[in-house]
């Protein structure tokens, strides 16, 4: 795994060991991640794994993002 990371960019490969506490506990920055995912999901073509390339889905995630975050731009703040 660590030489197909190196291989395709200058990504760090980080491997967490969870603690073995039982019972509920906020990883750090992986709610982010799970409520970007949220958003995208909203988009319809995005909600199914649809697409054959792979190419294409990371189109769609880029058109799903701006639309997000032209939105957010248009949208006056509520005071």
């Amino acid at each position: 795994m660590a030489a197909v990371v190196a291989a395709t960019g200058c990504w760090k490969l980080e491997i967490v060991k969870r603690s073995d506490v039982a019972g509920f506990e906020v990883l750090p920055k992986r709610w982010i991640v799970e409520r970007t995912f949220a958003w995208i999901s909203n988009c319809r073509r995005l909600a199914r794994h649809f697409e054959r390339h792979a190419a294409k889905v990371v189109a769609f995630i880029r058109l799903a993002m701006i639309r997000i975050l032209l939105r957010r731009l248009t949208t006056t703040p509520s005071s």
